[in-house]
């Protein structure tokens, strides 16, 4: 597992579910993580073909304090992701390798690892994309807006080149089947659908709160924020990337719940989002299905 995969598999949370009771999910190796009103579900498949389970409780971090407010709950939310979504991918890689409890990453292990993620995120969607527009505006007189708009066509065309090259590798695939299974079982738990996997299987491997989307809606609105907050020196242009992107964050997943909530008029705008999810989804199979569904159950609480 790479650790830039460790934070784009982060990225693939489901934010502010259902109205009946809010659930959402994220792929995780040969398993799924399901977050339920209360508590955290995670189940993965063991080497010798049982579902290994788990859970702990969930607080959100964008129901405390400030963090409730709008824009900074995007901020929390994110944090928290990546902090869950760090300690299930980790879990997961152990179960599926039939690794012990005490071959665990130690704490330094998990923080250079995601230390060298976020270096790898930074590089690849803050500076590499802000490089390339900076000499097409210095050396092919591009305007000011020509190159705010390169710099995000370019930071969302190198994450979408990114995704469809690891989407070839056979472990990412089923990385992959098991997002498509977790969307389909939360599609057909948000329809009140007979759980059963050969009933979910009819379900739909796209849905329109996917962090998939997420990143795209990222990707527009960083266009408006440095534009507006992102001028300047070359080192401030850098600078800004870095700093600004807890605003762009938290404006974007705004826009997500709105979406999430105007049928008609945020699917429209979420539509070439969701068409990514083509990419990160997979269809997956029954055996994978059984395990999403074994983390919805873990996740809230009585469902039988």
């Amino acid at each position: 597992m790479t650790p830039f995969l460790l934070i784009l598999l982060s990225f693939q949370l489901i934010q502010a579910a259902a109205e009946k009771i809010p659930v959402g999910g994220q792929a995780v190796i040969e398993g799924v993580l399901m977050r339920g009103p209360d508590r955290w579900g995670l189940a993965v498949r063991q080497p010798d073909g049982l579902i290994w389970t788990d859970h702990w409780g969930n607080r959100p971090w964008s129901s405390m304090g400030l963090w409730r407010f709008p824009v900074l709950r995007g901020m929390a939310t994110m944090a928290e992701m990546l902090a869950v979504g760090t300690r299930a991918l980790t879990r997961s890689a152990q179960i599926s390798l039939g690794e012990e409890e005490d071959e665990k990453l130690s704490p330094w292990e998990l923080a250079l690892s995601l230390g060298v993620a976020v270096v790898a995120v930074v590089f690849l969607f803050a500076l590499l994309p802000l490089w390339v527009s900076s000499f097409a505006q210095n050396h092919l007189a591009f305007s000011e807006t020509a190159r705010h708009v390169l710099e995000g066509v370019l930071r969302a065309l190198i994450f979408i080149g990114y995704v469809a090259v690891i989407g070839l590798w056979k472990d990412m695939k089923r990385v992959f089947a098991y997002h498509g299974a977790e969307h389909k079982t939360i599609n057909a738990w948000e329809a009140d659908a007979a759980l059963k996997p050969h009933v979910i299987s009819r379900y739909s491997r796209i849905h329109g709160r996917c962090g998939t989307s997420f990143i795209l809606v990222v990707v527009a609105v960083s266009i408006v924020v440095f534009a507006l907050f992102g001028g300047g020196a070359w080192w401030w242009k850098a600078l800004s990337r870095v700093l600004l992107l807890p605003l762009v964050v938290g404006i974007s997943y705004e826009i997500i719940r709105w979406s999430s909530r105007s049928p008609v008029l945020g699917r429209a705008v979420m539509k070439p989002a969701l068409c990514l999810q083509y990419l990160t989804t997979r269809e997956p199979d029954e055996r994978q299905i059984e395990v999403a569904l074994a983390a919805l159950r873990e996740a809230v609480k009585d469902l039988r």
